[in-house]
């Protein structure tokens, strides 16, 4: 299997419409607009808080939480940021903090395949199940801060900038974080073998 032929599976493209607009009318009190808001993001913050979580119900929470927080924040939002990566900085503070006050030893719920691939914005040409769901399985074994850039920048299509911006740090952090999670990513995914796809923090250096 290669590694960035899968990855690039995961791309997720959006319709390219002006965010701030509908977050000036949402600010004003225009439910649908807010509405609009959810439903362009709502699968991408669920995407990425089911491979940091590996359990959809969990990923459905973080969904909920990082919108309600969104709600509260709407008068604090400044206009000119990335929205995408604002909502991706809630969910990826939610499922941390998730992480830490459970210490869940993550591992791949079954049901989360299926989760993704019923997903009405993912995309239609995937890849062999048994080969996505080895790739899924090895993203949760990643460290936590090696698991979501690898999310945000090739599965999300998400830019440097917009990751360094989510996650409160440096472009250049982002790179040789992304680099190292690549590296060790790969390395996974040539020790398993399809059918027996189960990987430990171990297997990769956990550092949560």
């Amino acid at each position: 299997m290669e590694l960035c032929s899968v990855l690039r599976q995961y791309h997720y493209v959006q319709a390219e419409t002006d965010d701030r607009v509908l977050v000036a009318r949402a600010r004003g009190g225009d439910r649908d607009a807010f509405a609009e808001l959810y439903e362009r993001h709502h699968g991408a913050i669920f995407r990425f808080a089911l491979h940091m979580l590996g359990a959809p119900a969990s990923a459905e929470d973080v969904v909920q939480e990082v919108f309600v927080a969104f709600m509260h924040a709407l008068g604090r939002f400044e206009g000119d940021r990335s929205l995408r990566a604002y909502l991706f900085g809630i969910a990826r503070h939610m499922a941390g903090r998730r992480l830490r006050r459970e210490r869940l030893w993550v591992s791949f719920d079954a049901n989360a395949h299926d989760a993704i691939t019923a997903s009405p914005s993912a995309v239609d040409d995937l890849q062999r199940r048994e080969d996505l769901l080895q790739l899924r399985q090895a993203l949760l074994a990643l460290p936590r801060k090696h698991r979501e850039v690898i999310v945000l920048c090739d599965v999300e299509q998400v830019s440097y900038e917009d990751a360094a911006a989510s996650i409160g740090c440096a472009v250049g952090t982002i790179r040789s974080r992304l680099h190292r999670a690549r590296a060790t990513l790969a390395r996974l995914l040539q020790r398993t073998d399809l059918g027996d796809a189960r990987f430990s923090r171990r297997d990769a250096g956990w550092v949560l």
